[in-house]
């Protein structure tokens, strides 16, 4: 057996138009899965797709537009990916929204609402969407991108952290009520990646020096190589892990 072959399987991806969500959709499409690409904005969904299947073959990507704070959304991105591909085998948490860089004593409640509701919440109901249908047929693997931030400190961007320390223990809890079925649930955390959701962190080059002095590597990551612990967690490798968080941040954590 190929431990990276996802021949067959079905994953949804959010937040996968671009960044490391549609890294990580296009790495799996890559191993043999059917892949369904969700972000808010349609036309990006459906170029990201029409990518995936011009270079893996028609019909292995569809694109279903859905804003992960509206639980109807969620619903019909679950609904439509059961209909078009009869199953869902893997799900990417990957969407997340932060509105507000600043100590936390300037924090709307209506910004860090927001934060918690999209990156916590939402991922709660899309997993309770998907995971009845994987306990059923005792097989699954979720996916919850954190970060880092989550397991530090930070006067800018504390709520995120926060809502991304709570990805740990949503997996760990949910590892611990799926296990006895065979489906797993497991974090990435990366570190500082180039993509536009980042951008205020690395555009600047001071900002960037100050995040990449320290940082073993000395540089910050792409979307790529995220998307390689995704298809191991997604594939057959990673059969007897669940509850775990890979960090991927050059080595940030540790220096």
């Amino acid at each position: 057996m190929n431990l990276f072959d996802l021949t067959g399987k079905t994953a949804i991806i959010t937040g996968s138009s671009r960044g490391i969500g549609r890294a990580i959709a296009e790495r799996l499409a890559e191993h043999g899965a059917q892949v369904v690409i969700s972000s808010r904005k349609a036309e990006a969904c459906e170029a990201a797709a029409a990518h995936i299947n011009q270079t893996h073959g028609e019909g292995r990507a569809i694109a279903v537009p859905a804003n992960i704070s509206s639980k109807e959304d969620l619903q019909r991105l679950a609904d439509s990916a059961n209909r078009a591909f009869g199953k869902v085998d893997i799900l990417v948490c990957n969407a997340a929204s932060n509105p507000y860089y600043g100590p936390m004593a300037g924090i709307s409640d209506e910004q860090l609402r927001k934060i918690l509701e999209n990156n916590v919440i939402a991922s709660h109901w899309l997993i309770s969407m998907i995971a009845p249908q994987m306990v059923e047929r005792r097989d699954g693997s979720i996916i919850l991108v954190s970060s880092i931030g989550g397991l530090k400190g930070s006067p800018i961007i504390g709520a995120y952290n926060i809502s991304k320390a709570a990805d740990f223990q949503l997996a760990r809890n949910l590892a611990v009520e799926f296990g006895p079925h065979n489906v797993r649930v497991n974090c990435i955390a990366p570190g500082l990646v180039q993509t536009d959701f980042a951008r205020a962190l690395w555009e600047n080059p001071e900002t960037l020096r100050a995040a990449t002095a320290n940082t073993p590597l000395r540089r910050i990551g792409q979307p790529d190589e995220i998307a390689g612990a995704a298809v191991f967690l997604a594939a057959p490798a990673s059969s007897f892990m669940t509850g775990q968080t890979i960090v991927v941040d050059g080595g940030v954590t540790i220096a």
